[in-house]
């Protein structure tokens, strides 16, 4: 049995999921970001993650050869920041506060969560690539989350 790639969507969308932007930099040091909830935890021991990277998405020349990226978990008051990196533009980073990781990779002010990844795996997988990292460096804050639910933002009731 194949599924109808609208249905597909469809079941998909009803999986809410946080959002984060992945972050890396090039062999120039130059830094790129991109929006991605297609981010999922691993291994408790060793600790690992794993982030799904479209193959057209124009970061994915950039993790191709990058040896780390950060996941910055993206609170509820930073959708503008989610669609920021979502879009097309030519420097993501124009004032937008950050810091660097351990392995230099951007961590953004104010996110809800981080965390500094060494790559240690790449799979190709249809039309996304699975990058699999070990997680250096973390950190947290208290604050709510901003989510992705059925094609649009949400945020936790209290």
């Amino acid at each position: 049995m194949t599924i109808d790639d609208d249905l597909f969507k469809s079941i998909l969308a009803r999986f809410a999921s946080g959002i984060t932007i992945v972050t890396t930099r090039d062999a120039d040091g130059r830094d790129h970001g991109m929006t991605a909830s297609a981010f999922s935890s691993l291994s408790l021991d060793p600790p690992l993650v794993l982030v799904c990277i479209a193959n057209d998405a124009t970061m994915a020349p950039v993790v191709a050869t990058a040896s780390s990226f950060a996941v910055n978990i993206l609170a509820d008051s930073q959708e503008a920041l989610s669609r920021r990196f979502a879009g097309k533009l030519d420097d993501r980073f124009a004032g937008v506060g950050h810091t660097r990781g351990e392995l230099g990779d951007a961590i953004l002010d104010d996110v809800l969560a981080w965390m500094q990844c060494r790559i240690v795996a790449r799979h190709p997988a249809g039309d996304h690539v699975v990058v699999i990292g070990a997680v250096d460096g973390a950190g947290a804050r208290d604050a709510r989350p901003l989510l992705y639910y059925r094609g649009g933002y949400a945020q936790l009731e209290r």
